[in-house]
């Protein structure tokens, strides 16, 4: 399955984040593989794409980030899935 993962940081926690990604490159663990990623130009928000069939890996990469960001995680799925669904 493919979510879209938007996160959102305030001011105070900016240089922490930065330092943790400088640090760690925000690797998902064994379970999740990201598709892409994308970060605002003013650096409190970006988007990831990524793909899994386990809640517990996403989570778990969520949980090494939720000190400082804050999550939204939308199952998505392609043009080819939703005219499946449609009837298209």
């Amino acid at each position: 399955m493919r979510f879209v993962i938007h996160y959102t940081l305030g001011n105070a926690q900016r240089d922490a984040a930065q330092r943790r990604f400088a640090e760690t490159g925000g690797a998902p663990p064994e379970g999740v593989t990201m598709i892409e990623r994308y970060h605002c130009a003013q650096g409190l928000e970006g988007f990831l794409i990524c793909e899994s069939n386990s809640a517990a890996a996403l989570a778990q990469w969520m949980q090494n980030w939720t000190d400082l960001l804050t999550f939204r995680i939308l199952p998505v799925v392609d043009d080819q899935t939703l005219s499946q669904i449609i009837g298209g």
